[in-house]
């Protein structure tokens, strides 16, 4: 008799999650993209992690503390973690990971660490982060991407992207683009109790219609990025629960000044051809068309949760004065416009009607649908004149903003420069204290309202859809799903 025959078969208990689209690469230095964070929180643990209060709690550091002069992080690390192929985390691997960020071709990370000089490896389970400067954002970085801990051995492969290599609850399985990227339990994850899924399988579904049917057909357990529209259809459905948290991320236009090869004669060299832009939206209107009201205009990087947000009208629609800002830019007949937007039925919906209001001022735009992850290649390379796009946010202000704005940022794409602009962001990461911190950022988003490097459209909610048998979800105002606690009732 065959031995197996006569024991129960063990069935899988799997997690489906829908995503808005495909992540870009699985590398957490070369990473851009909102639903790559997803995946990266199940795969690879880092230093810090946020709670739902986004507040910073230990993740692989236990503890930490600053020297007085608040240049010296020293932190405290796990002992007995081990990294998927069985290399050790200890603090050698931290450093590791830590100078990678800095120094590694096409890093992402490194103007959000900037303020790093130097990693000291104090002991096996101890490093000291020593800062050029003091930087209050620094730790809220490291909850992040910038502080996701690879092995170091597999790091140094070509092709790590492909097969990435952390510390996390689960560990790389298979990808197959534009189609699943599969996780399967790390069984010697030290904190393993508190996950309960032997795989978790990443959906990217671009079409937010197609992923609630998903959801509603059993498909999917969870998703992320219900449609304004389908909230209604969620919570009607027995099946099913919503659960929302108000976001820090925004969606603006991203005006390309300086980056690639921008003829000399871009018309949008000129803050004023960007303001005219941003006068010709009405972002009420748009809200209520495309979102059912659910979503809140903006004109800046900081939303309403935030206590950074700065108490700036968002300005009314105004196209006369966007009609009389073109003719002083010496803009007399219609302007012909390229603009880059995510190939999803949301964003080309958000498209069209940004079209229908910038004609009235005489702006003709044309729309170029593409797929997300290559949206961002282009607008990082530079081969675009304007795009859709935003961020998901970020707990400190420093990371909504600095990376975007800052002349040496590594996302401002646009290039964007403006000397005192710089210099009140980076004196703006020298104080822990808000009274000191918010003056400045008051001061950039003010400037910011003419400079006009992104026109800033709306902040979104998080809005999830989850079957009812999924048990401990808690929305977190980041907008990535923690697997620790989550379950399927039986």
């Amino acid at each position: 008799m065959l031995l197996g025959a006569a024991l129960p078969a063990h069935s899988e208990s799997v997690l489906r999650i829908g995503l808005g689209a495909d992540p870009d690469m699985l590398d957490p230095h070369l990473a851009r993209t909102y639903y790559g964070r997803f995946v990266f929180a199940s795969l690879c643990d880092r230093l810090v992690d946020v709670d739902e209060n986004l507040k910073v709690v230990p993740g692989l550091a236990k503890d930490w503390s600053w020297s007085e002069d608040n240049k010296t992080l020293t932190m405290n690390l796990r002992e007995g973690v081990t990294f998927h192929d069985g290399e050790k985390f200890d603090a050698e691997a931290a450093k590791y990971n830590l100078e990678r960020a800095l120094t590694l071709k096409g890093s992402l990370r490194k103007s959000e660490i900037s303020s790093v000089e130097s990693v000291e490896v104090k002991s096996p389970t101890q490093i000291a982060i020593h800062l050029k400067t003091p930087d209050a954002a620094l730790l809220m970085q490291l909850t992040d991407r910038a502080g996701a801990m690879m092995a170091p051995e597999a790091a140094k492969k070509p092709d790590f992207a492909a097969h990435p290599v952390c510390s996390g609850p689960y560990k790389f399985d298979s990808r197959v683009s534009q189609d699943r990227i599969v996780l399967s339990r790390f069984d010697n994850y030290w904190n393993k109790d508190a996950y309960h899924f032997d795989k978790i399988i990443y959906l990217p579904i671009p079409d937010a219609s197609v992923r609630l049917a998903n959801l509603r057909a059993g498909d999917l357990d969870l998703t992320e990025g219900i449609a304004a529209s389908d909230v209604k259809t969620v919570e009607a459905d027995s099946k099913l629960a919503l659960a929302k948290v108000t976001g820090l991320g925004y969606q603006g236009i991203t005006f390309n000044i300086n980056n690639g090869k921008v003829p000399a004669n871009d018309p949008f060299k000129d803050a004023r051809v960007r303001e005219a832009f941003s006068l010709a939206i009405d972002r009420d209107a748009l809200n209520q068309v495309v979102f059912e009201g659910l979503y809140t205009p903006a004109n800046q990087a900081f939303s309403p949760v935030s206590p950074y947000h700065v108490n700036v009208p968002v300005p009314a629609r105004d196209v006369e004065k966007a009609k009389a800002l073109l003719k002083e830019a010496g803009i007399n007949g219609p302007l012909n416009v390229n603009l880059l937007v995510p190939n999803n039925p949301t964003s080309q919906q958000v498209g069209q009607v940004l079209q229908a209001m910038t004609a009235e001022a005489g702006i003709n735009l044309n729309l170029q649908m593409t797929e997300f992850a290559t949206l961002l290649d282009r607008q990082q390379s530079g081969d675009y004149q304007l795009s859709f796009s935003g961020w998901s946010g970020r707990p400190d202000p420093d990371g909504s903003i600095f990376g975007f704005i800052n002349s040496k940022g590594n996302l401002n794409d646009g290039r964007y420069s403006n000397a005192q602009v710089d210099e009140w962001l980076t004196q703006a990461r020298l104080s822990t204290d808000p009274a000191a911190r918010q003056p400045l950022y008051d001061k950039v988003v003010k400037q910011l309202q003419t400079d006009m490097p992104i026109a800033y459209l709306y902040f979104e909610p998080r809005i999830f859809g989850l079957n009812k048998s999924v048990q401990g979800f808690k929305p977190y105002p980041d907008g990535i799903v923690r697997l620790a606690g989550l379950s399927l009732a039986k």
